[in-house]
């Protein structure tokens, strides 16, 4: 058996040789196993229940298809992403439509296409879709995006739930919320369904879920006694992935137990109208099947460090350099070689701050040799940038020993293909 590391049943070697590198590879398998414990395991006698896949974790039109064939649905935050699931097949009454500050376009397009929910985030975008499923007699059901008040146990910049977030109307803003909800009750078009909630990132803690449902409970309830029954709870997402072997996520099974159950409890002892319960994994779902594959180029020696420089950066994964977030890695021509040197992993990004990781275990590497850095599934290709003008990677999905490129390598002639003069006036 070879000794290169595969993926897929793919060797990496050769698969570098084919598209070169930087490439981001997808275990196809893991995407459809993650997906199938969802649906599989996201299920309770006493509510309808919905998976809704987070696009921004990383979307295409492999993805979408993929996420239609599980039987999930598909949350989008941008007329783009929406672009992109229509374009792909995804019905459009299975689409979540979200966004803190949906433009004028994108409503109007999520109202044409007839998406099956639009969140509202504030009194103002209310108001303009009202507006707007007027003028285009459209009818379109909505949640209304709730700040719970819980904080998950998480990096600052990937909670969304504290009190000053710039998500949402805060559970204790009565006058905020009513507004709202006043404004849907007057508008024929807008029909309110229920709440949505998301209270961060890389969440560990089961407990997290649990004080998340309670607060949605307690307010329901308050909103039930005024006269709005609400039906639906979207959940939101935050999911773990494992990133290095300091990571324990919650297990699909368990994590959809505490949350179903916990639904259940807060029904009965608050004699609640919730009928239906949605969750939205993302990064849980993509994360982990994902996997970078880096060229080794130069190497340099300073009193403290050793680095390693690779062909890509923080251009196409900019989460280390804007949480520090951190990955493991693997030599690809030798997976199984015992590690003997620690690399400073360095980007080719002119900023001090292009590192991928920090202290990289490996066995001694040289020129030319590859690099596999783990869990780029999520939230890499979705934020990669063109800085210093390099090209996004190409995508590939792998399986059975079989690869298939879905998203081409970004080149030159993209850059130059949009350049233009044009007089404005």
């Amino acid at each position: 058996m070879s000794e290169v590391m595969q993926i897929g049943g793919v060797d990496l070697r050769r698969l570098a040789q084919k598209v070169g590198t930087p490439f981001l590879i997808y275990d196809e398998t893991k995407v459809e196993q993650k997906l199938q414990a969802f649906r599989h395991h996201f299920v309770h006698p006493e509510f309808e229940t919905q998976v809704v896949y987070a696009g921004k974790a990383f979307l295409c039109g492999k993805i979408v298809r993929m996420v239609h064939e599980a039987g999930c649905g598909l949350d989008v935050v941008s007329g783009g992403e929406l672009a992109v699931a229509l374009h792909a097949g995804m019905p459009a009454g299975h689409i979540v439509m979200h966004g803190n500050n949906k433009t004028p376009q994108e409503l109007t397009a999520a109202l044409e296409a007839g998406v099956g929910l639009i969140v509202l985030d504030n009194v103002q975008e209310c108001r303009a879709l009202a507006e707007l499923a007027q003028r285009l007699q459209r009818h379109v059901n909505v949640l209304l995006r709730i700040n719970p008040g819980v904080e998950a146990h998480t990096h600052e910049y990937i909670v969304t739930a504290h009190i000053d977030s710039k998500f949402g109307v805060s559970a204790a803003d009565t006058k905020g919320w009513e507004a709202i909800l006043k404004t849907v009750e007057a508008s024929p078009w807008l029909h309110f369904r229920g709440l949505h909630a998301h209270i961060g990132s890389q969440i560990f803690e089961p407990q997290a879920f649990e004080a998340e449902i309670e607060a949605l409970g307690a307010l329901s309830k308050e909103m039930q006694e005024k006269g709005y029954s609400v039906g639906v709870w979207d959940l939101g997402g935050g999911f773990a992935a494992r990133y290095t072997e300091e990571d324990a996520p919650i297990p699909v099974e368990q994590v959809c137990k505490t949350i179903l159950n916990a639904c259940c409890a807060q029904k009965a002892a608050l004699s609640l109208d919730v009928q239906k319960v949605m969750i939205e994994p993302g990064r849980s779902i993509v994360g982990e099947a994902g996997t970078t594959v880096y060229t080794v180029g130069w190497f340099k020696s300073t009193p403290g460090k050793e680095y390693l420089f690779v062909d890509g950066g923080m251009a196409d994964n900019i989460r280390p350099a804007l949480y520090q977030a951190k990955y493991d890695c693997t030599a690809v021509d030798a997976p199984n070689t015992p590690a003997d040197h620690t690399y400073t992993v360095a980007g080719k990004c002119c900023e001090s701050g292009d590192i991928l990781i920090e202290q990289a275990h490996l066995p001694e590497m040289k020129t030319g040799d590859l690099l596999a850095v783990h869990t780029t599934g999520a939230y890499c290709y979705s934020m990669s940038s063109n800085y210093n003008h390099l090209g996004r990677v190409p995508v590939v999905f792998a399986k059975d020993g079989r690869a298939e490129l879905v998203i081409r390598r970004e080149t030159a002639q993209d850059f130059v293909r949009l350049e233009c003069q044009e007089a404005l006036e």
